[in-house]
């Protein structure tokens, strides 16, 4: 189960929930919370969306990773300074999180 994130191999085995992979589990929450993004702003949005990224490429591990914001993917999409721009950075990212695994 390498596609899987350990989110999703703990829930198959202890719930009996069918698992996603890190990329179902992405794009369902760019697809599923599209209102929400749209609903920030251009650059925290497109942050957002890299952060997502990670998460499709690392798992659980890629979006817990301190250096999130210093990842090139990040940056180039506005990194720290567009998450400010749009509130609490720490919030937005606890909610992309919930959000993430909620999809």
């Amino acid at each position: 189960m390498e596609d899987y994130d350990l989110y999703d191999v703990l829930a198959e085995l202890g719930w009996g929930m069918n698992p996603r992979t890190r990329h179902d589990r992405a794009l369902a929450f760019t697809y599923k919370h599209e209102d929400w993004l749209f609903g920030l702003p251009r650059t925290a949005a497109a942050t957002i969306r890299a952060i997502a990224n990670q998460f499709e490429r690392g798992g659980t591990e890629g979006l817990e990773n301190p250096q999130i914001f210093q990842t090139p993917e990040v940056k180039s999409a506005g990194g720290l300074p567009a998450l400010q721009a749009a509130g609490q950075p720490a919030e937005l990212l606890k909610e992309t999180k919930q959000r993430m695994f909620a999809a």
